[in-house]
């Protein structure tokens, strides 16, 4: 019985080291300036924080709440970093620089996905059960973020930073803004292969591209696109009228030239 008992206690070992080691690793694939372990293990609070969660999370399974509650308040003080021992954070987490993160209880995190400094995982509602974000797995969360609310965000999305979601995001998609709305969907092949290039290389900076444009803006300028388009039309009518000896009047209107938002 104590040999098994043993046995046990030496395989968590092994699996909580695995668990480290993946946790030291995604950090070099994610942060060009990594130098080495040591660096990693004794400065990087990202990597110090998910030390205390996953002890603190221990705590809570093993129902001692108040002892998860006070590891995860001193991994705070330490790190700057808040993770509700309750939060259920899957396999290669990386919080890149940490400070002002806030996870909620009910939030559930995936696999390798990363959130940067400012980001918050909240609720809105005061209403006990499911009330924080899930993030499915590869999700990227840029700085200063807010994910609110029992809502979804689909695999390899992407938040950009400042940006304040409350509805639920598809997968594969970028959002940005206030509130956060869908940038395209319907990307061109030039900017998805970019984007394939850049997971590759492992850096995809605070969920945002230079390819990204200001989704307000963007579809302001297709609404301009269509007026120019029907004023074109209505002067090719206006012109086949007087060519049938039909008198057409008009009111002065004010020109579109040179009328555009910048993205």
């Amino acid at each position: 019985m104590v040999f098994c008992d043993s046995h046990k206690i030496i395989i968590k070992n092994r699996v909580m080291l695995k668990l480290i080691k993946q946790e030291i690793n995604c950090v070099f694939e994610r942060d060009p300036a990594a130098q080495n372990v040591f660096e990693v293990i004794t400065t990087y609070p990202g990597f110090h924080a998910m030390l205390f969660y996953r002890l603190a999370h221990k705590c809570w399974e093993m129902k001692f709440k108040w002892l998860g509650r006070f590891i995860s308040y001193f991994g705070r003080w330490i790190t700057g970093i808040e993770i509700h021992p309750g939060a259920i954070i899957g396999r290669r987490f990386f919080i890149d620089h940490g400070m002002g993160v806030v996870i909620g209880e009910t939030a559930v995190i995936g696999d390798d996905c990363t959130l940067y400094h400012g980001v918050t995982l909240g609720g809105t509602s005061w209403n006990k059960g499911k009330r924080h974000p899930t993030l499915m797995n590869n999700v990227v969360v840029g700085a200063g973020a807010k994910v609110l609310g029992p809502i979804e965000i689909g695999e390899n999305a992407r938040i950009g930073s400042n940006s304040v979601v409350v509805k639920p995001v598809p997968a594969g998609v970028t959002v940005i803004g206030i509130p956060g709305r869908i940038v395209d969907s319907k990307r061109s092949q030039t900017i998805k292969d970019r984007e394939t290039i850049a997971s590759k290389m492992g850096f995809d900076a605070y969920g945002a591209t230079v390819d990204t444009p200001d989704p307000v803006a963007h579809a302001i300028n297709h609404m301009l696109d269509h007026i120019h388009l029907m004023d074109k039309r209505l002067d090719g009518l206006k012109k086949v009228l007087n060519e049938a000896g039909i008198d057409y009047k008009e009111d002065s209107i004010p020109t579109l030239d040179d009328c555009e938002i910048k993205e």
